[in-house]
């Protein structure tokens, strides 16, 4: 059983799936999912109440547990290298995060772990840069990808704010 939820945020309607132990998905898609429901499940509940205080600039880590689903020994280290190592307000390049993983995973191949993460925000995937520029991001409104990379640095103060 899993339970789906929303919550309207400055960079777009934020979706959250959770099993009920713990948060699985966290997406830009607003439909639940196949087989979820819309329900009062207590860690949904708490997911979606940290997601809006991180919005309103109250929270910086997130406190929840996570299921990164079925995914190689590689990726999984350098998800859980991001989660317990890259804080708020912080960047690290691709190739940064490839050393600190501990794996073999070149900073190109970085990007792609990026883009699979299935708990963006809670694992900060905005939060890994190119050596010279944002880089990319796959979170967001389809087609406001950096925009919405660049809103979430900007609010953690990671980037200065933009002019335009």
């Amino acid at each position: 059983m899993s339970w789906f939820g929303t919550l309207p945020t400055p960079v777009g309607v934020i979706g959250v799936v959770s099993d009920g132990t713990a948060v699985t998905r966290v997406t830009w898609i607003t439909e639940a999912p196949a087989g979820a429901e819309l329900g009062p499940d207590p860690l949904l509940s708490e997911a979606l109440g940290q997601v809006a205080a991180y919005f309103a600039g109250r929270l910086t880590r997130f406190d929840l547990p996570i299921e990164l689903g079925e995914q190689t020994v590689a990726t999984r280290a350098v998800l859980t290298a991001l989660y317990e190592t890259v804080g708020h307000g912080e960047t690290l390049t691709y190739g940064g995060l490839a050393a600190r993983s501990g794996t073999e995973v070149p900073a190109r191949g970085i990007g792609s772990i990026m883009g699979a993460n299935p708990v963006p925000l809670i694992v900060p995937c905005h939060r890994v840069v190119a050596g010279d520029g944002l880089g990319g991001y796959s979170g967001g409104v389809p087609g406001h990808g950096l925009e919405t990379k660049r809103w979430l640095l900007e609010h953690e103060g990671a980037l200065p704010a933009s002019l335009f």
